[in-house]
């Protein structure tokens, strides 16, 4: 972690970084005074040091020397002023108040702005050195305007090169706050700006070239040459520089929008700009969390009512009412639960019922089917609904043999299994309902589990099942009539023909647990 003497030097090295971005702006305005003073003495048939210097007076030069001496440390110290409540926020390690974050966002534009104040001043002291030296008003106004558009174009260059080298502290300062307006250059302006610069002054400085007394046309070919090609250049830099400031944080939108397609819904992308590509950014980030959101409650959802019921669900419009369908219901429920309450303490008690429902899932989930609910010890299993399943008996009844050989060794277990007509749907209330199966089939399946708590092998299955089960039925052989509580006729009931029975301890416990207070749960 860095120390609070590494990020106080850190916060230094980054503001003496930008104030030289700062800088080397202001230096390329000079260069664009120079060669505007170039253009002009070319037109006059003059050198550029009589342009310079004005009636060969060598003090006026000296002058405007000595303004740039004190100009160029003056608007250094500004600058350092205008980016302190930022500096003191880097070299500490605190969350940005509104004041810090609006200053961050704002130093771009500051900068620029005291760079275009340094050269307004630098028009005046132009005008002033051309009056005095006894130029006319034509050349004071040519002087006054290509230093005021060299003052531009340096301004505009600050801002550029400046928001860019900011975009990691945007990116800190915003983190958690996005924009929720733009409070920096937007695209259009960005744009407006790079044609102002590339192409606007560059015209306009050829139309001023005409503007002297002495300009010919053979005079002005090479200063209207040479505007020409610094527009092209410097048209091209500047249109480079802003859609490289608009491309950049839009492909990474871009390539976040192909991470979450493929399924990294915890893709996020860097809000590092305060106007509409920083909302563009935190919108990217608000969908990406609604997903997030949606993707963790459509989870939850399918693990409370089943993936195929979570998927109908979300598929089709949900409400009360249902279908028949022919499934197969198994339900499995443990034997002597009351006595287990008593014997252990409920933290045991709830890490013996997850262990005995998470075999109850797996096994189910095997054959395609899958656990309408859970009740207290029991678990009601559903096969051929909501999906169409044909052979849902089969699947129905090897899942119970599987599940009797798996819990075994573990809790004992009755399991009854029937098949037949139901009615699949939702069942409640408007406001809070629940998709289940009703019909004979669920009420036969948790009868023959009662009587399965008694029976050796755990497993009973009712003859409609067995029936229904294809191949699956030479695996089953009938064991009895039972006559089942609320049911007016009796029921022809199959066991396992592998003879799949809790053995050994299981069978023992099996036995102590079996009494009338406790053999059913």
């Amino acid at each position: 972690m860095t120390d609070g003497s590494d990020r106080v030097e850190e916060a230094k090295q980054f503001r003496l970084l930008l104030l030289a971005r700062f800088g080397l702006s202001n230096l390329i305005g000079a260069v664009l005074v120079w060669a505007y003073f170039w253009v002009l003495a070319a037109a006059r048939e003059q050198s550029v040091t009589e342009a310079l210097t004005n009636n060969e007076s060598h003090e006026s030069f000296m002058v405007f020397l000595a303004f740039l001496a004190v100009i160029g440390p003056t608007g250094y110290l500004a600058g350092a002023a205008a980016f302190r409540p930022v500096e003191r926020w880097l070299a500490g390690d605190d969350t940005p108040d509104p004041t810090v974050r609006r200053s961050a966002l704002l130093t771009p534009a500051r900068l620029g702005m005291l760079s275009f104040v340094g050269w307004l001043m630098a028009a005046a002291v132009f005008a002033v050195l051309n009056a005095t030296q006894g130029s006319t008003g034509r050349e004071v106004m040519q002087a006054i305007a290509g230093t005021l558009l060299s003052g531009l174009a340096c301004a505009a260059i600050c801002f550029l090169l400046t928001e860019r080298f900011m975009r990691p502290v945007f990116a800190r300062v915003l983190e958690g706050e996005p924009p929720t307006r733009p409070t920096t250059l937007g695209i259009t302006p960005r744009l407006m700006l790079s044609w102002a610069l590339g192409s606007a002054v560059p015209l306009f400085g050829i139309a001023l070239a005409p503007l002297t007394p002495a300009a010919d046309r053979t005079n002005l070919f090479v200063p209207i040459v040479l505007l020409a090609v610094i527009g092209i250049v410097a048209g091209g830099i500047f249109v480079a520089v802003a859609a490289k400031s608009v491309a950049e944080p839009i492909d990474s939108v871009r390539s976040g929008l192909e991470r979450v397609e493929a399924g990294a819904l915890a893709t996020t992308v860097p809000v590092d700009d305060g106007g509409e590509i920083g909302m563009l950014q935190a919108g990217f980030n608000r969908m990406a969390s609604g997903l997030r959101e949606r993707e963790q409650l459509r989870d939850l959802f399918g693990r409370h009512v089943g993936e195929e019921v979570a998927r109908q669900a979300v598929e089709q419009s949900a409400g009360l009412g249902g279908e028949q369908r022919a499934a197969s219901v198994l339900f499995v429920d443990l034997v002597g639960s009351t006595a287990i309450a008593q014997e252990r303490s409920p933290d045991e008690v709830v890490s013996l019922l997850n262990d005995f429902f998470g075999t109850v899932v797996r096994t189910v989930a095997a054959e395609a089917g899958w656990v309408n609910k859970f009740e207290g010890d029991g678990a009601l299993c559903v096969f051929g609904a909501p999906a169409d399943q044909p052979d849902h008996a089969a699947r129905a009844l090897r899942s119970a043999r599987t599940l009797a050989t798996a819990l075994q060794d573990k809790l004992p277990a009755g399991i009854g299994v029937s098949s037949g007509p139901v009615v699949a749907g939702n069942v409640g209330a408007e406001q809070r309902y629940e998709y289940t199966v009703i019909g004979d089939p669920v009420n036969e399946a948790a009868r023959l589990t009662e009587e399965a708590k008694q029976h050796p092998s755990r497993v009973l299955a009712s003859e409609s099942a067995v029936r229904a089960s294809g191949a699956e039925a030479s695996n089953w052989v009938e064991v009895g009539t039972f006559p089942l509580r609320g049911r007016a006729r009796p029921t022809v009931a199959y066991a396992p023909a592998d003879g799949s029975t809790q053995t050994g301890a299981a069978a023992s416990a099996l036995q102590v647990r079996s009494t009338p207070s406790s053999s059913t749960s």
